[in-house]
């Protein structure tokens, strides 16, 4: 009977095995995935804390380029182009020469403003030595002149004297004349008185009452106060006309005086004119007009002489020929674009953050930056300087939210990043490539 109990045992249905348990899977497997899924596990922790930890220490955009500010080259004349010496993409030097110009008629130009300038400056040496010139005639002028003011004022003053003379002479003229006119009637009167005794003496002697001796002196008598009486006449038209002669002498000295006033007047006006400053003054206006000429005149050799140094066009910066716009034999006009140069040195990146990612943003922050065109490559940069407005401000149509149909929308504000060192020669940024940027703001 002892052995029932080990019969029972015996006929007891055995336990599953352990793969039997699980699916078939066996242990060893089992043990495998498990610590793969701690592994994944461990894994997804590990970067996901590192991704949490990166993303709220940085700011990060999609919205991002590279920029560059192309130098446009124009022409600054309007001319034939004669040659051409770089093409499109080409590594330019500053100062490098794109092309030539022709310049003939900018060379002729020249000669021309130069004949222009030497007569000029001919001109204004005219000009000065006229200066001089004037200045010394009018010296010579104004001595010549006060010579003549100091002669008129002498002749003024003998004619003076010859007047004061006449009139001395006239009244004397006059009194001689009235003292001749007065001897007239006496000697008239003792002409009748001698013709008178006359008649008398011959009646008497005719009547024999006298003797004949006594008419002889009566005679005598008559013809001597004949004789006085004419000679009275003759005194008195001789004083008339001494009064005449003197007359005309004053008339004379008068006319000498009046003309000796108007040369003293005629006298002081060429000294006013000769001693006048406008002469010096007018002089010195046409030299500085003639100065002015001569500085115009330079400034159109100044001119003329950088039109032709415009013939040549140079590289203003190191970069590369991004377009040509011109050929040979075209006629470029003035401002016309001739070529554009990317200096891939001077590259930088605008990226267009929110509004909402800025408030932390400072100048000098580290940037990360990842290339769409270099997958894995991170480029260092830092922050240069956030925009002072959105870009919505400075659009051609710029929202107008006082129309009534206002819509929140969430603006962006551009943000000027630069590497931290120079384009990389193996991995070059290009102006248009899409970026991502991530600023580190904590």
């Amino acid at each position: 009977m002892p052995a029932a109990p080990a019969e029972q045992k015996a006929a007891a249905p055995a336990p599953p095995e352990p793969a039997e348990q699980n699916g078939g899977m066996p242990p060893g497997r089992r043990r495998l995935l498990a610590m793969a899924s701690v592994i994944v596990a461990i894994v997804v922790v590990i970067f996901g804390v590192k991704w949490f930890v990166y993303a709220h220490a940085h700011q990060g955009t999609d919205d991002a380029t590279v920029d560059v500010d192309i130098v446009q080259v124009n022409s600054k004349i309007t001319e034939r182009v004669d040659a051409i010496y770089v093409d499109t993409n080409q590594r330019v030097r500053k100062g490098q020469l794109l092309m030539r110009l022709d310049g003939r008629d900018e060379l002729d130009k020249l000669q021309a403003a130069q004949a222009s300038l030497a007569a000029a400056q001919a001109q204004a040496r005219q000009a000065s030595v006229g200066i001089d010139l004037t200045q010394a005639t009018q010296g010579a002028q104004v001595q010549q002149s006060q010579g003549g003011v100091s002669s008129a004022q002498a002749q003024i003053l003998s004619a003076r004297a010859d007047l004061s003379a006449g009139e001395a002479q006239l009244a004397t003229a006059q009194a001689q004349s009235r003292a001749a006119g007065a001897a007239v009637p006496a000697a008239r009167a003792a002409l009748t008185k001698a013709d008178a005794d006359l008649h008398r003496t011959e009646q008497l002697v005719n009547e024999g009452a006298v003797a004949a001796n006594q008419l002889d002196a009566a005679r005598a008598a008559a013809a001597s106060a004949l004789g006085s009486y004419q000679q009275a006449q003759q005194n008195a038209q001789a004083a008339e006309a001494a009064v005449k002669a003197a007359g005309d002498r004053l008339s004379a000295a008068q006319a000498a005086v009046s003309s000796a006033q108007a040369g003293l007047t005629m006298a002081s006006g060429k000294l006013a004119e000769s001693a006048t400053p406008y002469k010096v003054s007018s002089q010195e206006a046409q030299a500085q007009a003639a100065s002015a000429q001569v500085k115009n005149a330079r400034s159109a050799v100044a001119q003329a002489q950088s039109s032709i140094s415009y013939t040549k066009i140079y590289a203003p910066s190191d970069g590369y020929i991004g377009e040509k716009n011109v050929a040979a034999g075209q006629t470029v006009s003035v401002g016309q674009a001739l070529f554009a140069i990317v200096p891939l040195d001077k590259i930088y990146i605008t990226a267009n953050y929110k509004e909402t990612q800025i408030a932390m943003m400072r100048p000098g922050q580290h940037v990360d930056i990842t290339v769409d065109a270099y997958k894995g490559k991170v480029f260092a940069g830092h922050v240069v300087s956030i925009g002072p407005a959105t870009g919505s401000t400075f659009s051609i149509v710029p929202a107008q939210n006082a129309t009534g149909n206002f819509v929140k929308v969430t603006q962006r504000i551009p943000v000027r990043i630069e590497l931290d060192g120079p384009n990389p020669a193996d991995t070059p940024l290009r102006p248009g490539m899409n970026v991502v940027t991530n600023v580190k703001i904590r």
